[in-house]
C-alpha cells in the first residue's frame, strides 16, 4: 500500500487531497496544528477502510518532523510526501513597507524551514520507495509582483528554488513544485478579507491537478494547477 505525508490536512486543499488519496486506497500520515479538527479528518477517512494517522503538531517543531517520518515509516515507508502546510506571515496582508519582521522571520519558518527539515528528515525513506515523488506548495505570488503578497510569495520563491535544486540532488525522485492558483481557502480569507470569493475554485475543483502528477509522474519542475487541468 501506498503511504503519503500531507501536512496542514485538516482543512482546505490538504484536507481535499487526503481525502482523494485515500479513495484510492493510500494509507496516511497527517498533520495539522490542531488537534480536533485533524482527528475529526482521520476518523472520516478511516471510515473508507485505510489506515490513517493522525498526528497534530507544529511542522516548524523538529521532534514532531520525526514523529512524522516514524509514522511512515511504521506503515511500510513513504512514497509521497506533500509539503502542505503554510502561513501568511500577517494577515490581512500588508505592503512590504508596513510587514512585522518577526511575522515575516515566523513565515519563513513555517514555508521554508520547515518543509526542507521534513524532506532531510524523508529523503532516506523516500529513495527507498519504487516511485518516491515530493509536492511542494507553491503560489502564483512566487513568481508574479502583487502588491501586499511580497512577505508571503518571498517563502514560496525560496521554496521553489529549493524544490529545483532537490530534484538536480535527487534525480531518482519526482519533486514537483506545485503553483494550485486562487482557491476558496480560509487562508485567502484571511488574506484579503474584502474580496469576494464567490468566483475561486474550491479546493477539490484543484485535486485533479495534483492527482496527474501522481498518477502520470511527469519530470520534475514547477506546475501550476490550471495548467494541468487544461491538457487532461
Amino acid at each position: 500500500m501506498a503511504v503519503a505525508i500531507i501536512t496542514g490536512a485538516s482543512r482546505g486543499l490538504g484536507r481535499a487531497l487526503a481525502t482523494a488519496l485515500a479513495e484510492r486506497g493510500w494509507d496516511l500520515v497527517l498533520d495539522a496544528r490542531s488537534a480536533q479538527p485533524l482527528e475529526e479528518v482521520a476518523a472520516a477517512l478511516r471510515k473508507g477502510g485505510g489506515t490513517v494517522r493522525a498526528l497534530p503538531g507544529d511542522v516548524s517543531d523538529g521532534g514532531h518532523r520525526v514523529e512524522l517520518i516514524a509514522a511512515a515509516w511504521e506503515l511500510g515507508g513513504l512514497d509521497l510526501l506533500v509539503n502542505n502546510a503554510g502561513v501568511l506571515g500577517v494577515a490581512p496582508l500588508v505592503p512590504l513597507e508596513q510587514h512585522p519582521l518577526n511575522d515575516f522571520r515566523a513565515a519563513l519558518e513555517v514555508n521554508v524551514v520547515a518543509p526542507l527539515g521534513l524532506l532531510q528528515e524523508a529523503l532516506p525513506l523516500l529513495r527507498e520507495a519504487p516511485a518516491g515523488a515530493v509536492i511542494n506548495l507553491s503560489s502564483d505570488a512566487a513568481a508574479e509582483a502583487y502588491g501586499t503578497w511580497g512577505g508571503y510569495g518571498a517563502t514560496k520563491a525560496a521554496l521553489d528554488q529549493l524544490s529545483a535544486v532537490l530534484a538536480v540532488e535527487e534525480p531518482g525522485l519526482r519533486v514537483w513544485a506545485v503553483d494550485p492558483g486562487a482557491m476558496r481557502t480560509d487562508m485567502l480569507a484571511a488574506a484579503e478579507p474584502d474580496e469576494d470569493p464567490s468566483t475561486v475554485p474550491h479546493p477539490d475543483d484543484v485535486v485533479p491537478a495534483f492527482l496527474r502528477l501522481v498518477e502520470q509522474r511527469p519530470p520534475s519542475g514547477r506546475y501550476a494547477a490550471p495548467s494541468l487541468l487544461e491538457s487532461r
